[in-house]
């Protein structure tokens, strides 16, 4: 049984170890967000079955999933697990290692590009930069309870850095509880829409207006959430923060 991370979305940024992974098992069970590119890299006599799960929409229970997993390696098939991004990171991959272990099964990770890292990279930025900041911090929008409480004054501090994934949803709520604990209202917020793929888009935004050019941008696809970064060639429109936050 092998846990893999499919990158964010580019097949070019699948790693060498997972391709060759994939073509060598029986059956593969994917997230929602697989890249259909990336799927069909995949041969045609290697079962695909498609557990996937949507914010507030259909999906696929995790119990299912877990489940799902057992019984193929318990038939002796070679299995893959194939998550979005990197599978460590907000992937649920602890209650899939869990079923496994409580089967006596064993299991491997391959890890893969996880999508902030894309999304960065995609503001021709990076995480960490001498004289602003030296930690990054990864979060998510919210949780098995709803939204995702933070700490959130911490985050308020100058020239702090943070990658909130599944936060599209939670932007107001991302929003109020920043103003609430003080956050400079003109603090830059970007918004990346399937980061790495042809349909990439990129919103650059501020505290104040971030729910608002949310709403007006439309997007459909995956998002990540930049706390204190905005693209490198929007720099110039926020002279007043610039130093704290470039």
């Amino acid at each position: 049984m092998t846990f893999i991370g499919a990158g964010p979305g580019d097949p070019d940024l699948l790693t060498v170890k997972a391709l060759r992974a994939l073509q060598s098992v029986d059956v593969v069970l994917h997230d929602r967000l697989i890249a259909q590119e990336i799927l069909d890299l995949i041969p045609a006599c290697i079962r695909l079955i498609d557990v996937g799960k949507k914010g507030f929409g259909r999906h696929t229970p995790q119990d299912e999933i877990n489940a799902l997993l057992v019984a193929e390696a318990q038939k002796g098939a070679r299995v893959v697990r194939l998550k979005a991004g990197d599978c460590t990171v907000f992937g649920r991959l602890d209650e899939e290692m869990d079923a496994l272990e409580q089967a006596g099964l064993s299991f491997t990770i391959i890890p893969g590009i996880t999508s902030a890292s894309a999304a960065v990279a995609a503001l021709n930025q990076s995480f960490t930069r001498r004289g602003r900041n030296s930690s990054v911090r990864l979060l998510t929008g919210h949780d098995t309870k709803g939204f995702a409480d933070q700490d959130w004054r911490s985050l308020t501090q100058p020239g702090q850095v943070a990658a909130i994934y599944m936060g599209a949803r939670a932007a107001r709520f991302v929003q109020s509880r920043l103003l609430m604990h003080g956050a400079a209202p003109e603090t830059p917020v970007s918004f990346v829409e399937n980061a790495s793929r042809p349909d990439e888009r990129i919103i650059a935004s501020t505290l104040a207006h971030m729910s608002q050019d949310l709403v007006a941008a439309r997007l459909s696809g995956p998002v990540l959430t930049f706390w204190g970064l905005s693209p490198r060639a929007a720099q110039s429109h926020l002279p007043s923060l610039q130093e704290e936050f470039a």
